[in-house]
């Protein structure tokens, strides 16, 4: 009988997916990855697995892989200052390829013969896990149930469900299909794709309403070394534990917000909501480090960086070639982005009132209009003469 690693969730889709698996002729083993996303939390994570095994899973790998995430995925997309479309900032998208490897390690530690999912065929999630998998090995067969199966709605896996005695509380039909990690939170369906309507405020799960907040600011402020945040307001975090204080204060405010018409990799536009108040937090207070420390051509060459990183990340190559080059231009750049930057959380907004670093540009006596100016005004007709000289005809 042939193996497969199954990245399992727990839910319904998952779990018919294991018994539709041994049906098919497989092994199943699952395998739940703890990115943040409150595994455990509100339903006994021994209960999830015990789901998983009443299912037909011959074993379950549960693995918390948070630090991995925040350290090795998360960290590089803040240091491009990668956001899809300018509003995206990838939290789901940044879990996948981390999901695929350990897909194909646990498929090599139990001599698999294949890894499966449950993602729908319209969606991105796909094709991250597929090509991240096929990239680490490319022979590995890659079983995608809900795209073949017979089962077209909801209704019909719960009657599946309820055949096999796989213990799925269905009393629940949430109206959103929601992903969620410690970087950020996605959430689609349901009245969402009615373009003209406003998101509910029953469809947010960690962010406050702007409106209805105090009518005080928060001021906080982040220091960042070498384009990595290391403290909130002079107290040091391992980068874990900062995220999620971030989330906790961003979210009281109402920061992190976002409604998106976006354009999927499959060719399709989807209208998606998003919460992110670190990640909200984070980009802005490093983009802010970056503009002191940076000198020009460098700060807009970036810019152009950060958009096809963001693509890539976007479209499931993290582990391309060009991925990989992109860090090391990344990296380059970090070297003097320490610094801190002070921001005013407010009603929704996340805005930088302060800034300090060692090694900034700016230099006062040379922006002042003051009596400290330094600045030599005479040169500037010698300037725009040899600047402007192309286009005079």
């Amino acid at each position: 009988m042939k193996k497969v690693i199954l990245a399992y969730s727990g839910g319904l889709d998952t779990s018919c997916i294991v018994r539709w698996l041994r049906e098919q002729g497989y092994e199943v083993i699952c395998f739940m990855a703890d990115l943040g996303q409150g595994l455990g939390k509100g339903e006994d994570l021994e209960a999830i697995e015990a789901r998983a095994l009443a299912a037909g899973a011959l074993k379950v790998y549960v693995k918390d892989l948070q630090n991995e995430f925040v350290e090795d995925f998360c960290m590089p997309s803040l240091k491009a200052g990668a956001i899809y479309e300018g509003k995206y900032l990838l939290a789901t998208a940044l879990g996948r390829p981390l999901i695929a490897k350990y897909l194909v390690e646990i498929a090599h530690k139990e001599k698999a013969d294949a890894i499966a999912h449950g993602c729908t065929g319209k969606g991105n999630d796909q094709v991250r896990l597929e090509v991240g998998a096929g990239i680490l090995d490319p022979k590995l067969e890659i079983i995608a149930p809900v795209r073949v199966w017979e089962f077209r709605s909801r209704e019909e896996e719960i009657e599946y469900a309820k055949m096999h005695n796989i213990p799925i509380d269905v009393t629940k039909k949430k109206p959103y299909s929601i992903d969620r990690n410690i970087w950020g939170i996605s959430i689609e369906a349901g009245i969402l794709e009615n373009l003209e309507q406003e998101p509910p405020e029953d469809a947010y799960m960690i962010t406050k309403n702007p409106i209805t907040q105090t009518s005080y600011a928060k001021y906080i402020e982040v220091y960042f070394e070498k384009g990595i945040p290391k403290k909130v307001d002079g107290k040091a975090y391992n980068l874990k534990t900062l995220i999620n204080y971030l989330n906790e204060i961003g979210g009281l405010y109402g920061v992190g917000r976002s409604d998106i018409v976006e354009n999927r990799l499959v060719g399709i536009k989807s209208r998606e909501i998003y919460e992110a108040p670190a990640a909200t937090i984070l980009h802005i207070a490093h983009k802010e480090l970056e503009a002191l420390v940076l000198d020009r051509e460098l700060a807009h060459f970036k810019d152009i960086v950060a958009l096809k990183y963001s693509e890539l990340v976007y479209n499931g190559l993290w582990f391309s070639p060009l991925k990989e080059a992109l860090d090391s231009f990344v990296n380059t750049t970090q070297k003097y982005v320490t610094g801190t930057i002070k921001l005013k959380l407010f009603k929704g907004s996340c805005v930088a009132v302060s800034r300090k670093s060692k090694h900034s540009l700016y230099k006062k006596e040379l922006s002042t209009y003051g009596k400290e100016d330094k600045f030599d005004q005479r040169l500037a007709e010698g300037f725009i003469k040899i600047w402007g000289m192309p286009y005079k005809k």
